[in-house]
C-alpha cells in the first residue's frame, strides 16, 4: 500500500510511520519543515504548507490511505491561527481524497471535540459535540471531525476519526516537559481535590490505533464514526503525575488550588493577555483549570470492537521508559 501521514515528523506521526514501515508498506509524509530523519527510514518526505490545496493534492495523489494527524495543538492563540490549520486544512486534504481518488482517510480527533465544561465519566461516543469551548483548537478540532465523518460514503471514501486521550511517551515534546518543568520551578499546583480521573494513551497504543482503523477501512468497515481511544484505564491524575515526578528525581506535588481560584485566575489572565496582545500562553487558562481538576475517561468498547484496537502500554511501563530516557537509570519499582 502507498500511505500519506501528514505531520508525519509530529510526536504521534512519526510512531505511526515506523509502523508502516515495519509492514513494508510504501510511506510519504507531509510537513512544512525538512525531516531528515524520516528520508532515513526510507520514506519519502514532502514540504508543504496545510493552506496550500495544489500542495496537498500533489502529496495525496496516487495513495491508497491517507493518516491526516497534522493539526495545530494549543489552548492558546488566535482564531485564524487554529481555523486556517485545523479546519481549512483538513477540507484540502478532503478535497484532495476526493480529486485524486483516495479511498481511505485515517483523521487523529481529540476528545476535546465533546468538551462543556462538565466532567466525563466512562462516555461513549454517544456524546454530542461540544459547547462552551474555551479554546479554539477544541472548537476547531470538533468542525473538522464532523466534515471529515460527513464525507463518508461508506463505498468509494471511507473515513474514521479516532480521540486518543493526553498521549505521552518518550519523546514528548509537549506535555511531559512541561509538566516537569513547571514542577521543578514550583509553580504546579494540584487544582480541586486531586482525585480526578482521567484517560491517557501511550504514544504507541496511539499509533497502534492508527493502523487498526486502517486495517478495519481496508476489510470493510463502513467507516463514518469516531472512537475514543485510551489505555483502557483511568488514572487518578496527580497521582500520576507525582509517580512521574519522582521517578525523575522531582518531588511531588502537594500544594493546591481551588477549581474555582484557578478558573478565576485564568479568566483574568486570558483578559490580560487578550488586552495586551501577548502571544505567549498564559501560566493559566479557564479550559486548562478544568481539565486538569475533573474527570475525562471514556469507553474504549467501540474502538476494541470494531477495530480489534487492544491496549499494550501500561502506566508503570510508560514511566519508566521516561525515567530512562530521561535520567538515564531506571525507575524505582
Amino acid at each position: 500500500m502507498k500511505i500519506l501521514v501528514t505531520g508525519g515528523g509530529g510526536f504521534l506521526g512519526r510512531h505511526i510511520v515506523a509502523l508502516l514501515v515495519k509492514r513494508d508498506y510504501t510511506v510519504s509524509t507531509f510537513s512544512r519543515a525538512p525531516k531528515p530523519e524520516l528520508r532515513e527510514l526510507g520514506v519519502t518526505h514532502m514540504e508543504g504548507d496545510l493552506s496550500d490545496a495544489a500542495a496537498v493534492g500533489r502529496a495525496c495523489a496516487g495513495m491508497d490511505a491517507v493518516f491526516h494527524t497534522a493539526a495545530r495543538a494549543g489552548v492558546w492563540g488566535s482564531w485564524l491561527d487554529f481555523f486556517e490549520p485545523n479546519v481549512l486544512g483538513t477540507r484540502h486534504v478532503l478535497a484532495a481524497c476526493r480529486q485524486v481518488g483516495v479511498p481511505i482517510l485515517v483523521y487523529t480527533s481529540t476528545p476535546s471535540v465533546v468538551f462543556n465544561g462538565e466532567p466525563f465519566t466512562g462516555a461513549d461516543e454517544s456524546l454530542p459535540y461540544g459547547r462552551n469551548w474555551l479554546c479554539h483548537y477544541a472548537h476547531t478540532k470538533s468542525i473538522a471531525e464532523r466534515e471529515v465523518l460527513a464525507a463518508n460514503d461508506g463505498a468509494a471514501f471511507r473515513s474514521i476519526a479516532l480521540r486518543p486521550h493526553l498521549i505521552w511517551g518518550v519523546g514528548d515534546p509537549h506535555i511531559i516537559p512541561r509538566v516537569i518543568a513547571k514542577a521543578r520551578s514550583g509553580r504546579l499546583r494540584i487544582i480541586g481535590d486531586g482525585r480526578n480521573r482521567v484517560d491517557i494513551t501511550h504514544v504507541r497504543d496511539a499509533a497502534a490505533a492508527h493502523l487498526c482503523a486502517l486495517d478495519a477501512l481496508t476489510k470493510g468497515n463502513p467507516g463514518g464514526k469516531p472512537y475514543f481511544i485510551s489505555q483502557g484505564e483511568p488514572v487518578v491524575l496527580w497521582d500520576w503525575i507525582n509517580q512521574l515526578l519522582q521517578s525523575v528525581g522531582v518531588p511531588p506535588i502537594g500544594k493546591r488550588i481551588s477549581l474555582r481560584a484557578a478558573y478565576r485566575v485564568g479568566a483574568v489572565l486570558e483578559g490580560i493577555y487578550k488586552l495586551f496582545r501577548i502571544s505567549a500562553e498564559p501560566p493559566m487558562t479557564r479550559f486548562v483549570a478544568v481539565e486538569l481538576a475533573k474527570d475525562h475517561f471514556f469507553n474504549t468498547a467501540a474502538a476494541r470492537k470494531d477495530l480489534g484496537y487492544e491496549p499494550r502500554t501500561t502506566s508503570e511501563e510508560g514511566i519508566k521508559e521516561l525515567a530512562t530516557d530521561l535520567t538515564g537509570t531506571s525507575a524505582q519499582a
